[in-house]
């Protein structure tokens, strides 16, 4: 079968590797349908593992396909069933992990096509508890965005920020994967949404996506026309992955008692902060990492009543990959680049 291995930092090769052996208790073999793109693919390209892995790695962190096999014990999941892939290989027994707060498991060993071998490739064997059923009616481009992209952002702006209907929040990079799932989750929260970007073109996609507000980073201040919007007020809630380049504006665009989630920061790792200002107005600050499987499914059911959908700027074969990630990199894209599996559409397989 078909792999796509990262052989050294930045330089990936698609080779011929031998299928996986039948799966073993408690797994389940799922043919790859869809995989999509996210900036933690970006971040392993470039070395940025955080943590030891061993090269060369198949790489795809976020997926979705069809059950081809079942091994003993593999929790109803049968044959021909759709599923999403959970992309964190937890343990399943802390006490996390019983309490379905998988994305704090105690003993993880890592996140396959991160630091372990991924999902960019035909065949890959899984723990069946890290399936999540994909429901009739939804698309392997919406279903292999579930696991990673919605689920994140259901876990930033319910689990943790704690969106309500008819609060203000302040979405950043509004034409990103993320940016483009929270605008839909939040807008259907009913949120009054004002988002960021970068040029005018990505502005008027944002507004036809449910946005109320666009601001263009280049060229005004978001901190002021968020004031100005809110009558000095500031928004609820804000949510945050850019990083230095937006925090102390990020800051200054909440009202007294307001609430920041983070979950990433592509500008780099450091950030001054006005403690002042965090103590005075009385700001909640929330870092949020991965999701939980419930938000995985979550995800679904909402694609599933037709209340989001994935957006899709590029849909590329397995051996473009490469340029996919270039998009990324330059911020050319508005939604997600999704990557079609050999022999897979990019509608329901």
């Amino acid at each position: 079968m078909q792999a796509l291995r990262l052989v050294a930092e930045r330089r990936l090769e698609l080779v011929d590797v031998p299928e996986p052996p039948p799966p073993g208790p408690g797994e389940v073999q799922v043919r790859v349908r869809a995989v999509a793109l996210n900036h933690i693919d970006v971040w392993g390209f470039r070395g940025m593992a955080f943590a030891r892995r061993t090269l060369p790695l198949t790489v795809g962190v976020e997926a979705a396909g069809e059950v081809a096999a079942v091994g003993p014990d593999a929790g109803g999941l049968a044959v021909g069933g759709r599923v999403a892939l959970y992309g964190g290989l937890t343990c399943g027994i802390c006490r996390a992990c019983r309490e379905g707060r998988d994305n704090l498991c105690a003993d993880v060993q890592g996140i396959m096509g991160f630091h372990l071998d991924g999902f960019a490739q035909e065949l890959r064997n899984v723990p069946a508890r890290l399936c999540i059923p994909v429901p009739d009616g939804v698309s392997w481009t919406d279903a292999a965005c579930a696991p990673i992209t919605f689920a994140t952002v259901e876990h930033m702006l319910f689990d943790n920020a704690k969106l309500l209907q008819g609060e203000w929040i302040l979405v950043h990079a509004g034409g990103s994967g993320i940016g483009t799932a929270a605008i839909q989750l939040a807008k259907d929260q009913g949120a009054t949404v004002v988002t960021t970007v970068g040029d005018d073109g990505k502005a008027a996609k944002a507004r036809a996506l449910g946005a109320d507000h666009v601001v263009n980073y280049r060229t005004d201040r978001f901190e002021g026309v968020v004031r100005r919007l809110t009558a000095r007020r500031g928004v609820d809630v804000v949510f945050e992955h850019v990083g230095p380049d937006t925090w102390a504006g990020s800051l200054l665009s909440l009202a007294r008692g307001g609430r920041l989630v983070t979950c990433g920061s592509t500008s780099g790792i450091s950030a001054e902060t006005n403690l002042f200002q965090i103590f005075q107005q009385q700001i909640r600050i929330f870092g949020s990492f991965g999701a939980t499987r419930r938000n995985v499914r979550d995800s679904l059911a909402r694609m599933a009543a037709g209340k989001v959908r994935a957006i899709v700027d590029t849909a590329l074969p397995l051996a473009d990959w490469e340029k996919g990630l270039e998009r990324l990199m330059a911020r050319q894209v508005f939604g997600k680049i999704v990557v079609t599996m050999p022999g897979a559409g990019i509608s329901r397989g």
